[in-house]
C-alpha cells in the first residue's frame, strides 16, 4: 500500500454472522477489495458469533485472497450488528471508513469517487443503490438519496438520509457521537440523526454505486410488535434530542408506527413509495467473475 498517498488510505468495515450465505460474502467481499479502482488499505471483519463450516472456509479465502492487511475480529456470542459494527471500528486503523454488507455487490468506483468526496472535508458521504433479489443484472428498483445538506436534514426528519450499507465516515466524528446503539433494525439512523444534529459535514452521491441484496423477509423484518416498539423507542430519542419537533414526532409515530403492523403486502408498496425514491428504469452494470462494474 506505499503507492497509496495518505489522504487515500481507509478501512472496509464488514460485519458477518451465521445467516450469511458463503457464495454471496465471497462476491461481495471480491467487490469491496480486489474489484475496487480504489482499493481499501485495511479490511476489518466482524463474525458475529459462531458460523458453519463452509462460511468459515468462505472467510479463510478471502483472507487468504484480501490484497491488504486484513484483521479478523471473532466474537464469540452473537450480539448484534450495533455491537459488531462499534466494536469493529475500535480495531479501525483510519480514521476513515467504510461500510460494507456481506451480501451486497460493490460497483468498481463506489470507494474512488467517495473518498474524493471525502477529500472535500465532509464527515459521512453515502450513495444511492441498486436493489437486486439473486441475479446482479436483474435490477428491482434504485434508491437515490436526498443531496445537500439543507435537503438530508430535512429529510432526516421522517427518514433515515443515508442507505446505511453505502456510507463511509470519519471514525473520529462516529465516537463523538456516541457510536452505534441498539434500537431495533434503525442503529444506522440513530447514529445518522445523531451526527446531523451535532454538525457533521454530511453529503450523498445520487448514482447507485452499491447493488442491495433485497432477501425475501425484508418487509417482514419491518413490520411487528417488537419493530414498533423499536419505532417508537426512535421517535423519542429523536425528541429528547431535539432532532425533531412535537409535531414531527407524532405525525412519525401516526405514519411510521402504523406501517409497522399493515400486511407485508401493503408494506412493500409503502416502502417503495416512502423510502425508494428516483426509481425509474435503468440498465444494470454488468458484471463478471464476481466483482461489478461501473
Amino acid at each position: 500500500m506505499s503507492d497509496v498517498s495518505a489522504d487515500q488510505r481507509f478501512s472496509l468495515l464488514l460485519p458477518v454472522y451465521g445467516n450469511d450465505e458463503p457464495s454471496q460474502f465471497e462476491r461481495a467481499f471480491a467487490s469491496a477489495t480486489t474489484g475496487q479502482t480504489l482499493s481499501p488499505t485495511e479490511v476489518v471483519l466482524v463474525q458475529d458469533g459462531p458460523v458453519p463450516h463452509e462460511l468459515e472456509s468462505a472467510l479463510v479465502r478471502a483472507k487468504e485472497s484480501c490484497p491488504a492487511p486484513l484483521v479478523h475480529v471473532v466474537i464469540d456470542e452473537r450480539g448484534g450488528l450495533a455491537q459488531a459494527l462499534t466494536l469493529g471500528l475500535e480495531r479501525c486503523s483510519y480514521d476513515i471508513v467504510a461500510r460494507m454488507d456481506a451480501d451486497d455487490v460493490a460497483l468498481s468506483e463506489r470507494f474512488a469517487r467517495q473518498m474524493a468526496k471525502m477529500g472535500e472535508g465532509y464527515d459521512l458521504v453515502g450513495t444511492g443503490m441498486y436493489e437486486f433479489a439473486d441475479d446482479t443484472s436483474e435490477v428491482l428498483g434504485r434508491r437515490t438519496p436526498p443531496v445537500g445538506a439543507e435537503a438530508i436534514a430535512k429529510y432526516a426528519r421522517f427518514h433515515d438520509p443515508f442507505n446505511h450499507p453505502t456510507v463511509m465516515y470519519r471514525k473520529a466524528v462516529v465516537a463523538r457521537a456516541g457510536n452505534y446503539e441498539d434500537i431495533g433494525l434503525m442503529e444506522d439512523y440513530w447514529l445518522f440523526a445523531r451526527m446531523i444534529n451535532a454538525g457533521a459535514r454530511v453529503e450523498n452521491l445520487p448514482d447507485p454505486l452499491v447493488m442491495y441484496r433485497v432477501g425475501a423477509g425484508a418487509y417482514a423484518r419491518r413490520g411487528g410488535k417488537r419493530q414498533f416498539e423499536a419505532e417508537w423507542n426512535l421517535q423519542k430519542a429523536l425528541r429528547r434530542i431535539g432532532f425533531t419537533t412535537r409535531v414531527q414526532f407524532l405525525r412519525n409515530i401516526a405514519m411510521r408506527g402504523v406501517y409497522r403492523f399493515v400486511p407485508v403486502g401493503i408494506r412493500r408498496v409503502l416502502y417503495r413509495r416512502m423510502i425508494q425514491r428516483g426509481f425509474s428504469d435503468v440498465s444494470p452494470p454488468s458484471t463478471s467473475h464476481g466483482r461489478a462494474t461501473s
